[in-house]
């Protein structure tokens, strides 16, 4: 008799556990626990992007100081090309050579050009806007001394190494893969710009005085 209800005691308490398991109600509006994922930021193209975006951008500032000069030197050569034309024209006098004056303007006007077209190529991190700039800068070593500091500074970030890998189709890749991280332009690069106004207008004022002088 003992062992017959020694027997039922546990049967009643697995039927009353497994009623109980059954009975227990689900809440639908429950969060879903899911394992943790690595951030995206953990990425090799992301870190790989943040060790360069700093040089990008100041690479992507000098595509656009490149089409602000080309917007001015366009500008130049078509003024000193037109005074040229007017003066061969009309026969006035303040021109003593104006065929000269002629060359200079179409010079002015093809280097406004391939400037601009150098400034979108370093804007898109194109090769050969690189190489072009480049030989741009090298040349301007020759304005000293802000033009050689400006210069100098242009070098160090087109033919760093940085600068060479920033131009590949590698970093191109990683650049589609983090939309995400966004640039911020340098404080030198913005002395840079703020020099290089003040010379491309001290220019504009001294090519205006030669003129009518």
């Amino acid at each position: 008799i003992l062992i017959a209800s020694h027997h039922e005691r546990n049967s009643f308490l697995e039927t009353t556990t497994m009623s109980q398991n059954f009975e227990q109600p689900v809440n639908p509006y429950a969060p879903v626990v899911t394992q943790p994922v690595g951030p995206a930021q953990s990425s090799p193209a992301v870190e790989i992007r943040k060790s360069h975006i700093s040089h990008e951008a100041s690479i992507q500032t000098i595509g656009a100081l490149y089409l602000l000069g080309a917007f001015f030197l366009t500008l130049a050569g078509l003024f000193v090309i037109g005074m040229s034309i007017y003066a061969m024209v009309t026969g006035a006098a303040q021109l003593d050579s104006p065929l000269l004056m002629l060359a200079v303007g179409v010079f002015e006007l093809a280097m406004g050009i391939l400037q601009g077209m150098t400034g979108f190529a370093l804007r898109q991190l194109k090769s050969w806007g690189r190489i072009v700039g480049i030989v741009f800068s090298a040349i301007g070593l020759l304005g000293f001394p802000i033009g050689t500091l400006i210069s100098a500074y242009f070098l160090y970030l087109l033919a760093s190494k940085k600068g060479v890998y920033i131009f590949s189709d590698e970093y191109r890749r990683v650049i589609e893969e983090t939309p995400q991280i966004k640039m911020k332009t340098s404080i030198i690069v913005w002395i840079f710009l703020f020099l290089l106004l003040g010379l491309i207008g001290l220019g504009i004022v001294g090519a205006l005085l030669s003129a009518f002088i």
